[in-house]
């Protein structure tokens, strides 16, 4: 899905970024090519691309890329994609149903905004970066009327999956969803192979999920692409940590901005 028309929810948020939604498939590609260095060149994923240096799946032409962009250098640095309930029906479902069973969240499609091919540049790996695309997803999903974020989070195998299996039972203990919000793996990691007591600290990215309140919907699946555990994470915006709501969602309040609407949808074409 490419879009038309878009303006910049902000303008240099921080002395030489901005995040904007990928105006056409030349911005979409060097999101593209910012996954493929991520996940390809840094971490070893086996992409099924069938273009040299860019990643691309078939549920990209139906979603939103959020882009930031380094105004200095010009380059693309962070990126989320964002599929719609709408889209998602158009290609078939969420992608996280590749990996998760997700039956006992049918009720809650229409209001479910799912993110997802999250990934920032190694050097500007921060705060600022980060904050910058959550209040990206926060604001579009505040302008959209959605109420629930879902999307898999992912912790490396490289170590053969102890130190996932360690993190997801320290998560279970505090941050499990409840049991009618559960998702079940298609394939299923073997956590009572694994050595589930190692003290390893929650990647920077899953740390600040559990920060915003996100829940863990289950037990990790294992995506053998990507040599990585995911977790399937949801968020219902009406528990999110109050003190990060009012710092992505309250300063963009639309009724005190009626003419701002960077993020209205358009149809896919």
């Amino acid at each position: 899905m490419l879009r038309e028309d878009f303006r910049l929810l902000a303008e240099r948020k921080t002395p030489q970024l901005s995040i904007a939604i990928a105006r056409n498939k030349a911005e979409m590609r060097e999101a593209q090519r910012l996954r493929h260095q991520v996940f390809s060149e840094e971490m070893g994923a086996h992409l099924n691309s069938t273009l040299p240096g860019i990643d691309q799946d078939l549920f990209d032409p139906y979603c939103e890329h959020l882009i930031v962009r380094d105004h200095e250098s010009g380059a693309v640095v962070g990126t989320y994609r964002l599929l719609s309930p709408k889209m998602a029906q158009r290609v078939g479902g969420y992608y996280s149903e590749t990996e998760f069973d997700l039956t006992r969240l049918n009720h809650l499609h229409d209001s479910m905004l799912e993110v997802g091919r999250s990934c920032v540049h190694p050097q500007y790996r921060n705060g600022a970066t980060i904050g910058l695309l959550w209040s990206g997803v926060m604001h579009y999903m505040q302008q959209q009327g959605y109420a629930y974020l879902i999307g898999c989070a992912s912790i490396s195998m490289k170590d053969g999956g102890h130190m996932a299996a360690s993190i997801y039972r320290r998560l279970s203990q505090e941050h499990m969803s409840p049991r009618e919000w559960r998702a079940f793996p298609r394939n299923r990691l073997p956590l009572e192979s694994l050595n589930s007591t190692l003290i390893t600290p929650l990647p920077p990215l899953i740390k600040g999920y559990m920060r915003l309140g996100c829940l863990v919907c289950g037990e990790p699946a294992w995506d053998a692409d990507f040599n990585t555990a995911d977790l399937l994470l949801l968020l219902p915006l009406s528990i999110m940590n109050k003190r990060y709501a009012r710092h992505y969602l309250d300063k963009h309040d639309t009724a005190s901005h009626p003419q701002e609407h960077p993020f209205t949808a358009h149809p896919a074409r």
